[in-house]
């Protein structure tokens, strides 16, 4: 992807990988069957024509996975995921193809979950950050002053004192 100057590149900001997964139900859900089947294959052997059926459902597979992704994560998945040769692939061949892909969805899911992660963290510290400037610096008495939440100045007694002067209202 060209950027210009004042963008940042996404490939340098692990953060945005959140943002490069554009269906991501879709993406779970791909992920998941996909998945499935490298469990059925190595449980259960396969003959010509279900290795075919296989084929097929991988190859679309990565067609409907590449239509969730943008175009960076389109183009890594393009490159790992090299085409069967022959018409009908060898259990070993689907076996492996499965598995690669598998890996690099765990991987996407975990790159996601870490980037969710890390924005979390930081608009944790961004609101305690903002939670700490709303209290001010002790006033008169050594008491502390708080900003309220609509901006006014809150200064709370000492304890006792409300008490000692009343409530204020004039009856």
């Amino acid at each position: 992807m060209a950027t210009t100057g004042d963008e940042p590149d996404r490939d340098d900001d692990p953060d945005d990988i959140t943002g490069q997964v554009e269906q991501p139900a879709k993406v779970m859900r791909i992920g998941t069957m996909i998945k499935q089947l490298l469990e059925e294959v190595r449980q259960a052997p396969l003959d010509e024509a279900g290795r075919r059926r296989l084929r097929e459902i991988h190859e679309s597979s990565i067609k409907e996975l590449s239509s969730g992704l943008s175009a960076e994560l389109r183009d890594e998945l393009d490159r790992l995921s090299l085409p069967f040769g022959g018409d009908t692939p060898s259990e070993a061949e689907l076996r492996v193809a499965q598995a690669q892909l598998v890996g690099w969805l765990e991987g996407l899911f975990h790159g996601i979950q870490t980037a969710i992660y890390a924005q979390q963290a930081t608009a944790r510290a961004q609101l305690e950050q903002m939670a700490g400037r709303r209290q001010l610096p002790g006033g008169a008495g050594g008491r502390q002053i708080v900003v309220g939440p609509d901006g006014q100045l809150v200064a709370p007694s000492a304890a006792g004192e409300e008490s000692a002067r009343g409530t204020g209202q004039y009856l």
